[in-house]
């Protein structure tokens, strides 16, 4: 399924604690095509996920998801968002993975990662980071990624504060965000190597479906 585009979560007490309920839908969001195409095995994963391509940028994000929520009859489903990003935070390197400390059960989906990256084939060990995913509406640079990585930031991209807003407006929810790092200061785009870390960063993110379907069907999840 792929539908087409464009205040940190509360949590609700489970309904029957220790009950093995089944997990609800999942809503998997990313942004861009090649994104899409490395995250094709959620697709596959039965009729509870769906992975939406929502669009570049913070209001096609949005919209999209809000539409996936209503119109496409997902009121209660999970949304985690992911793709690639710009890391901020020395000792972010491209490849690795930085997941928002805002999501519900982080800690959960962070160790999932951490088992899906290990057998990933990368020139060096991919790191998952756990810590605050910033918000833009256009590619960040210099002073500005300066600015953003001095508030405490790790990494920044323009389509997760997006998602994450919309999806608690329709309701009460678990959302989560998951990038996978592409440039950093050190290593800004249009440089040589960005070929090489951006078909790093594609392999690493397509070793995370495992983790994100992990995380969906983790009994540490609200109201699960």
């Amino acid at each position: 399924m792929d539908p087409s585009p464009g205040t940190a979560p509360r949590t609700r007490p489970a309904e029957h604690a220790g009950a093995a309920a089944a997990p609800g839908p999942l809503l998997v969001v990313c942004a861009l095509g090649v994104e899409r195409y490395a995250l094709r095995a959620a697709d596959r994963a039965g009729p509870a996920v769906a992975l939406l391509r929502a669009g570049m940028g913070p209001r096609r994000a949005g919209d999209a998801v809000t539409g996936a929520l209503v119109r496409d009859g997902r009121p209660a489903a999970a949304v985690l968002v992911t793709g690639f990003c710009a890391g901020l935070a020395p000792g972010v390197l491209p490849g690795d993975v930085v997941v928002d400390d805002r999501s519900d059960a982080a800690a959960v989906l962070a160790a999932a990662a951490r088992h899906a990256v290990t057998p990933v084939a990368a020139r060096r060990p991919v790191t998952v980071h756990t810590g605050r995913v910033a918000g833009a509406d256009h590619v960040v640079r210099g002073a500005e990624r300066a600015a953003l990585a001095a508030s405490g930031a790790l990494a920044v991209d323009m389509e997760s504060e997006a998602v994450r807003l919309a999806a608690l407006a329709v309701g009460d929810r678990p959302v989560a965000a998951v990038r996978v790092v592409v440039d950093t200061p050190q290593y800004e785009l249009l440089r040589p190597a960005t070929l090489r870390n951006g078909y790093t960063a594609y392999r690493v993110l397509r070793s995370l479906v495992p983790a994100f379907l992990d995380w969906h069907r983790s009994s540490q999840l609200p109201w699960r």
